[in-house]
């Protein structure tokens, strides 16, 4: 079973994520992100779907057009953990080229 983070580990990986927003709510974080157009935003979103799929860990998100808001948490660990610092950087470099 995936280990939620604790508290120290987590402000590590939340300084190492500038871009994320931490929702304390729900120990998750979230990131939105825009694209020219909604093919551009449809591509990202079948990269970062692949990735997932690859990971076995995969995103809450939505796509507004040109938004893609993508939020992570680890369901059966209680809140955030490696898996889902692991994939927001995967999804930060996807992001990025």
């Amino acid at each position: 079973m995936v280990e939620r983070l604790d508290p120290a580990a987590r402000t590590n990986a939340l300084a190492a994520l500038p871009n994320w927003t931490h929702d304390a709510t729900r120990d998750a974080i979230t990131r939105q992100f825009k694209f020219d157009d909604f093919c551009a935003a449809f591509a990202f979103m079948t990269q970062v779907a692949l990735h997932a799929e690859k990971a076995d860990h995969h995103p809450e998100w939505s796509n507004v057009y040109n938004r893609v808001d993508i939020l992570l948490t680890t369901h059966d660990a209680g809140g955030l953990s490696a898996r889902d610092v692991a994939l927001a950087k995967r999804i930060d470099s996807l992001f990025k080229s």
